[in-house]
């Protein structure tokens, strides 16, 4: 019920208040009381009428009783509540002035030898509660004016002292203005709370979506448990890592698989000591590996109107916070390495000059091979060092910025490069099928993934010819890159890290061939991966390794197929 700022003020917003339940329900139930009585009055005047004609009930006043109940009735059913402002309305003309008019004819006739001013407590009462408190005082002045005109009409009739009438009459008349005062005050107070609790309501509302919305997004698990081992909320995070396939009921017990008995002791145990709990737990399941979790728990706070807490048990997968750690270890293993890279980037140059210089002037063959040597280990320290600063200098790129880069002639210009500088011309196969294809790539980039795996392949390759191949293609619409080797087969074991920063199956690389290709890829938005396949057709097909890059954006869609398919042994 909205109520005026202030004791005397009119409602702030007339049209909002008209459509607030709580008012609309005040004014449908003093509506119907005023239904009610019109009832009560006209049987009690039709009664008196017939039991005792001695007390002459005219009709007139039994046509007043009926006028009253058909108003009162057309009010109650074809009127809408509209709260008043600082004057009278038509609406609150209909109600409070036709009670004043009804019930003060009623008590100046005296029908029935009745004293009908209680009557008028309901004009006051319905004034002061539903309206402003100008309505309230307003309504009590004329109660107590109809009462004083009430004493003087009586006494001009009567024989005794018509002080008592008009001392009664003004006495019942302050009684009435003080009604009014306090139920108006009372009303205000009620509206202000009950307009402060409806924003709580919304705030808690929102403030209730809004914590449902983090706690499903969260990649945590979150289980709200009683006493008992009922589960009062879980989040679908914490469905999934309990292994809890059905999604109808958010609620079940704890105690429901044995599985579950680790996180009943835990929950039960911060309930006994009232301490926060946090340990490593493992979880069997059936068809897949056990599930290992690091479960925390804490009791949400007591007062005097809780009857029990809860305990909140957080699950967090070992796995993933092992690889967040395992992340954050290799992020700052980069970093330290690019330090340590870029000052022994010139200590070996300096080696590397000294020990040319020192060549020119060697003749025994055992110091120029020991010299051979220096370069050949100089040489390759400062491809790791290069190959670790590129992974400090890769930085992400806008790709609406990218050249849009034909993929055939540039891969044709990379391959024939590296073929002539590394001398496998013989081994080297090349096919290019997808002319006029085109990528969002940077041409030095797209060199240094092609080089990356070409390099990768000759290292595992075999001599014979066509034991290295490179191709292109359009595989549903988009461009792919594919470099095949016959290579032997990748072990279990190294197949899942391949494109793991510092990792590698010898001593003798870096680890970070494959890692700068995938980096590279994915910040031009291609995807590199790995699958063993065959090359070639009929009896010349071999098996061999596969990296392939799917390109995130070609020219026009060709349909082809993988250019391997067709190449002869």
């Amino acid at each position: 019920m909205n109520r005026p700022s202030s004791d005397f003020a009119p409602l702030p917003a007339l049209a909002e208040a008209a459509r607030d339940s709580a008012f609309s329900r005040l004014w449908r139930a003093f509506m119907t009381a005023r239904v009610a009585l019109a009832v009560v009055l006209l049987v009690l005047l039709a009664s008196l009428s017939l039991a005792m004609p001695a007390l002459n009930v005219s009709r007139w006043l039994l046509a007043l009783s009926l006028t009253y109940l058909a108003a009162a009735l057309g009010v109650r059913l074809f009127t809408r509540p509209r709260p008043p402002g600082s004057s009278f309305d038509p609406q609150w003309v209909s109600t409070i002035g036709v009670d004043l008019v009804v019930f003060s004819t009623l008590q100046f006739l005296q029908a029935g030898g009745i004293n009908y001013s209680p009557l008028l407590a309901l004009p006051v009462l319905m004034g002061s509660v539903l309206g402003s408190g100008l309505l309230a005082l307003g309504t009590a002045a004329g109660v107590t004016l109809l009462l004083l005109m009430d004493a003087w009409v009586l006494s001009l009739h009567a024989v005794e002292e018509p002080a008592a009438r008009f001392l009664q009459a003004g006495l019942t008349g302050a009684g009435y203005f003080a009604l009014a005062l306090l139920v108006n005050q009372m009303a205000v107070r009620l509206s202000r709370e009950e307009r402060a609790a409806r924003q709580g309501q919304r705030a808690a509302r929102v403030q209730a979506q809004v914590n449902q919305l983090v706690i499903e997004t969260l990649s945590d698990g979150v289980l709200v448990v009683d006493a008992s081992g009922r589960v009062h909320a879980a989040n679908p995070a914490a469905r999934v890592l309990l292994g809890f396939e059905q999604s109808g009921d958010a609620r079940f017990m704890l105690t429901a698989r044995p599985a579950w008995q680790q996180l009943v002791t835990l929950a039960g145990t911060t309930y006994e000591r009232h301490e926060p709990q946090v340990a490593d737990i493992t979880i069997p399941r059936l068809r897949d590996e056990p599930r290992r979790l690091h479960v925390r728990t804490r009791l949400t706070k007591t007062d005097a109107t809780q009857v029990e807490s809860l305990c909140v048990v957080f699950l967090e997968d070992l796995r993933e916070l092992e690889q967040r750690l395992q992340i954050e270890k290799l992020a700052a293993m980069g970093r330290m390495s690019a330090a340590v890279a870029h000052e022994i980037r010139n200590p070996l140059a300096a080696i590397a000059q000294a020990n040319a210089l020192m060549d020119e002037d060697l003749r025994e063959p055992a110091l120029r091979q020991l010299s051979g040597l220096i370069q050949k280990n100089t040489q390759r320290l400062a491809q790791i060092v290069d190959e670790i600063l590129n992974v400090a200098q890769i930085q992400p790129r806008d790709r609406a910025s990218l050249p849009a880069l034909e993929l055939d002639p540039a891969v044709g210009s990379v391959c024939s490069d590296w073929a002539v500088q590394t001398r496998s011309g013989a081994r080297l196969q090349v096919a290019l099928g997808a002319p006029g294809a085109q990528v969002l790539f940077e041409p030095p980039h797209l060199r240094r993934v092609l080089v990356n795996l070409l390099d990768n392949a000759s290292r595992y390759a075999s001599e014979q010819p066509g034991a290295i191949r490179v191709a292109t293609a359009l595989v549903d619409g988009r461009a792919e890159l594919q470099v095949w080797s016959d290579g032997a087969a990748l072990p279990p074991a190294v197949e899942p890290r391949l494109f793991e920063p510092f990792f590698s199956s010898e001593s003798r690389s870096s680890g970070l061939g494959l890692y700068i290709c995938r980096e590279l890829c994915e910040r031009h938005g291609a995807a590199i991966r790995y699958r063993r396949r065959s090359a070639g057709v009929g009896p010349g097909a071999r098996e061999g390794n596969e990296f392939f890059v799917s390109f995130g954006a070609t020219g026009p869609a060709l349909a082809g197929q993988t250019p391997f398919d067709t190449i002869a042994a």
